[in-house]
């Protein structure tokens, strides 16, 4: 019969065999959030970074250091995993072709992230699908620039293919400055898109998850609000939005996770606009990933997209998507234009003791001005009292002073 100390560590080894393997390519405030729910399913995450100070190597035990652009080192990140997931859509899709035909379950797949990597691939699919799209056309020459912003009457919004995020990559240019700024673009090697800017009555999300096996589930759809580029707010239910689109917004993304074959947390960042019929949509930007949008999910739904991510990946039934509460409200936390003296663990404790109700998630980073360095989620009945209190709160974490008198 086998002593105490050999039976512990034989329980030990089943218990460490018998764990699921998941890498994630990337160590920001994204691939951190994925390890809370990671360990209450007892999946063994690990990380590729760049450096252990990045934000999710501070948490997470298993980390990988090294260039995501190499092939070699995601391979050595990959060994033994029962999963490889990502937190940007960067790395080089010839790799994660290489490592799907090497044999590794990779999700999702570059059939469907190349359409989150490419902005004018995105339209031309999405507008073979039917899904509802402004008018775009790719810029390769300064003329196709000055065509383009005669059919839309100089409603131009210019994009970076790739790689534009929070606001950059993206010029909305006047008559007199087209020519200059499309000239030195192209010069400097930058594939370009032009869409039609559209009048916004606000901005919406949708998020769903999908599965390998084909289980598609979806969240009640997210109101945000951008500042400089950047989501401010996001909450959910969206307030006032009629069921009708609220259905057809929900049938986009279900449409475009199942026809772009995604796996994993998809969002579709929506436009809303006035139109003859009363409000209706266009899509914006896609994401295959967990998104700023879906923070809230982590307070106000019954399963966070976090776990849900983790989830899709091993193709695991998805868990329900019901929200927990008539209205929850993220407030990004986002540097100010100074650092304030107050230490952030005070200004934390002075927001714990004024609003008990606040969830403050932070991701380790240090400050730098419009930084994103964590957020804040509530719950609540009351939309306008729910809003007020998690952009208080937020405020005081940037600010250390109240914007509520």
């Amino acid at each position: 019969m086998p002593d105490d100390h050999s039976l512990k560590a034989s329980i030990g080894q089943v218990s460490q065999q018998a764990k699921p393997i998941v890498t994630v390519f990337g160590d920001g405030q994204l691939a951190r959030m994925l390890q809370p729910a990671a360990a209450e399913l007892d999946i063994h995450l690990r990380i590729l970074a760049s450096s252990g100070e990045q934000s999710a190597a501070q948490v997470i035990p298993d980390v990988v250091l090294g260039d995501y652009h190499d092939y070699d080192t995601l391979v050595g990140a990959s060994q033994d995993a029962d999963g490889l997931t990502f937190e940007h859509e960067h790395v080089p899709t010839e790799h994660v072709q290489a490592l799907i035909d090497a044999g590794y379950n990779v999700q999702p797949q570059p059939s469907a992230l190349l359409y989150a990597q490419d902005k004018l691939l995105m339209r031309q699919k999405l507008a073979e699908l039917g899904a509802p799209v402004p008018r775009f056309a790719a810029i390769e020459t300064v003329a196709d620039a000055l065509d383009f912003f005669g059919l839309v009457d100089g409603r131009v919004c210019l994009k970076a293919r790739r790689g534009g995020y929070d606001g950059h990559g993206v010029w909305f240019p006047e008559a007199h400055e087209l020519e200059s700024l499309v000239a030195k673009l192209l010069d400097a090697g930058t594939p370009l898109m032009a869409e039609e800017k559209v009048t916004l009555t606000r901005e919406l999300s949708v998020l769903v998850a999908r599965r390998p096996s084909g289980e598609v589930k979806a969240w009640p759809i997210t109101e945000s609000v951008q500042r400089d580029g950047i989501c401010a707010e996001a909450f959910a239910p969206a307030p006032g939005l009629s069921p009708e689109l609220a259905e057809r917004a929900a049938k986009v993304g279900e449409l475009v996770a199942t026809q772009l074959g995604v796996t994993g947390v998809l969002a579709v960042e929506l436009f809303a606009f006035n139109a003859d019929a009363g409000e209706d949509i266009a899509v914006n930007e896609l994401a295959m990933r967990p998104h700023n949008t879906g923070h809230w999910t982590q307070d106000g739904s019954v399963t966070s997209q976090f776990e849900q991510h983790l989830r899709a990946v091993l193709d695991l039934p998805l868990g329900a998507t019901d929200p927990l509460a008539p209205i929850t409200v993220m407030a990004n936390v986002l540097g100010g234009s100074a650092d304030p003296e107050m230490p952030m663990r005070q200004r934390v404790r002075e927001v714990m003791e004024r609003y008990p109700q606040a969830r403050i998630h932070l991701y380790g980073k240090d400050y730098r001005a419009g930084r994103k360095i964590g957020h804040v989620n509530v719950v609540g009945t009351d939309v306008a009292k729910t809003r007020r209190i998690a952009a208080d709160a937020a405020h005081f974490l940037v600010h250390a002073e109240w914007a509520e008198a």
